[in-house]
């Protein structure tokens, strides 16, 4: 029995894999689960702990904030412990962290357990897809990262669903304690099971890189973060993001220079690979966009329950579980760029279409709507980013796995806090416009507003001064409703715009395994038309 997992030799022998890839989808979807699943108990938590809602989001942050500055680190971390110790270190950090937050009494051991969390969710993601990398070979890694997929695409989506379900039907504490079982399941599991891609190596670390990396990642996350709440010229979040971008910047030069950087930029030289970092990045900011504008919109606005709210996106998270693996099939079989146009085109124009939300919308359209939304964009993310991965040699693609979650990371902070900004200040410009003609000087106005006080009076059967407190609050309040849905509407356009610009982008991605495969073919020419050797007698 070998201590290193042999790569396998065709398609046929990736079968002997699959329980493995199980354990380490059940691993990494219980850790991606976490970045959306405590959304809707922190209103339980504020009351159980006493605490205000400004302290209690730092369960959110701190997990955040963690678990980006981790990624960058992941390529040393590979390298040096092998994935088969780091995996268990992971899922071990995930798991106590999970006890610790199911059994807390104060706030102090809820993020003391979360942060721990985080160590472990940290690491998980690339460390994972590098195990993919290595198990598949480019021919058919579609396939591979499109089971990559179902864990990265459809944890998210499902944990407000299963939270909302879990808050209003048992407590919160089970949404750790169920945690814990199954991650002690998947250590046990991956003790027996896994095994090392290349063993351990003793390679020096680059301590000034480490602390420009974590420092930066963690101050640039945090300053995103914080952005969609403060304003982008909150003299915090301002600074915070500038010396974040500075450290990082200084990390990025570093990495040139050293001989063994910490994390390889050489990888921004392969065209391919740049390009679907961008179309990534772009598409991201346009998922969140749907993920964080519609639950305000069923919840602020037309009042449905969170569980209602969640179950909204259930069914396109489901859409993305199936979808996941056939796209990657698909990409093997036809390459990035019909996939990307294709899932692009979708993801646009139903973005489009959700810029025409109103009061009377109908649960069941947005649902739908949603559902074919999120069809478009299971042809994306998985096919873009191997696309990418695969123009990269073999010694880089941890380097490239670490930089494509890293991006994934912060360009959905970015695109919650651009998307959390543009719906602020339209709401704010509409709500003025709206306040505007609602001129007490106005006789048509007056006239109007006299007869509505009178229909109130009539249908409360209240007094003429009550009815016209009461027809006031009605007015603003459907006034505050109206601005909203139209900062909403007009937050949507933004993303419409910016999926706009992955579908032009998509139109440059091209299938580098042609590429590959044209050169090896030039080399085989180049041989056959060699002279041959002379006879020497």
């Amino acid at each position: 029995m070998t201590s290193e997992l042999e790569q396998p030799q065709n398609s046929h022998d990736i079968k002997r894999f699959i329980p493995l890839l199980i354990i380490l989808m059940v691993g990494l979807f219980l850790a991606i689960l976490n970045q959306t699943l405590l959304n809707v108990a922190i209103p339980r938590i504020n009351t159980e702990f006493g605490v205000e809602a400004s302290t209690s989001q730092w369960l959110l942050t701190g997990y955040m904030l963690v678990n980006g500055a981790l990624i960058p680190l992941s390529p040393f971390l590979i390298e040096r412990f092998a994935v088969r110790r780091l995996f268990l270190f992971a899922m071990l950090c995930f798991t106590v962290g999970s006890l610790i937050c199911g059994v807390a009494t104060g706030f102090p051991i809820m993020i003391t357990g979360r942060l721990i969390q985080a160590i472990g969710g940290g690491v998980l993601a690339p460390l994972v897809m590098t195990i993919i990398l290595f198990i598949f070979p480019p021919e058919i890694r579609g396939k591979g990262m499109g089971i990559f997929g179902l864990a990265m695409m459809f944890a998210p989506a499902v944990g407000p669903t299963l939270s909302g379900w879990v808050v209003q039907n048992y407590n919160w504490h089970l949404l750790f304690t169920g945690m814990v079982p199954l991650g002690v399941i998947v250590l046990v599991l991956a003790f027996i099971s896994l095994k090392d891609i290349q063993p351990p190596k003793k390679v020096a670390v680059d301590t000034l890189s480490v602390v420009t990396s974590l420092a930066g990642m963690s101050l640039l996350l945090y300053g995103f973060s914080e952005a969609g709440n403060d304003g982008w010229t909150d003299g915090v979040v301002l600074s915070t993001m500038i010396i974040g971008a500075l450290l990082l910047a200084y990390f990025t030069i570093r990495q040139f220079r050293l001989e063994k950087p910490l994390l390889d930029m050489r990888i921004f030289k392969f065209n391919i690979f740049s390009l679907s970092s961008i179309i990534n990045i772009v598409l991201t900011i346009s998922m969140y966009s749907g993920m964080f504008l519609l639950p305000i919109y069923l919840q602020t606005i037309r009042g449905y329950s969170p569980l209602d709210s969640g179950l909204l996106l259930l069914p396109g998270a489901i859409i993305m579980l199936i979808m996941s693996p056939i796209s990657g099939t698909l990409f093997d079989k036809v390459g990035p760029r019909p996939l990307a146009i294709f899932g692009m085109v979708i993801t646009t124009v139903t973005t489009y279409m959700f810029t025409k939300l109103t009061m009377t919308t109908p649960y069941s359209f947005i649902v739908g709507l949603y559902m074919i939304r999120m069809f478009g964009m299971s042809f994306l993310m998985m096919p873009i980013m191997t696309a990418g991965l695969n123009q990269l040699p073999k010694e880089l693609s941890s380097h490239g796995t670490s930089m494509s979650n890293t991006l994934r990371q912060v360009s959905g902070s970015i695109g919650i806090s651009l998307i959390t900004t543009i719906f602020t200040n339209r709401t704010d410009f509409h709500k003025e416009v709206m306040s505007g003609s609602m001129n007490t000087g106005d006789p048509f106005f007056m006239a109007s507003f006299h007869d509505f006080v009178q229909k109130v009076a009539i249908t409360l059967h209240i007094p003429l001064p009550q009815a016209q407190n009461q027809a006031l609050q009605m007015l603003y309040g459907r006034m505050s409703q109206d601005s909203a849905i139209s900062g909403i509407n007009d937050a949507f356009i933004w993303a419409t715009l910016i999926s706009l610009v992955g579908l032009i982008l998509s139109f440059f991605l091209r299938d580098v395994r042609k590429d590959k495969a044209k050169a090896k073919q030039s080399q085989k020419d180049e041989v056959l038309l060699l002279p041959a050797p002379k006879n020497v007698s």
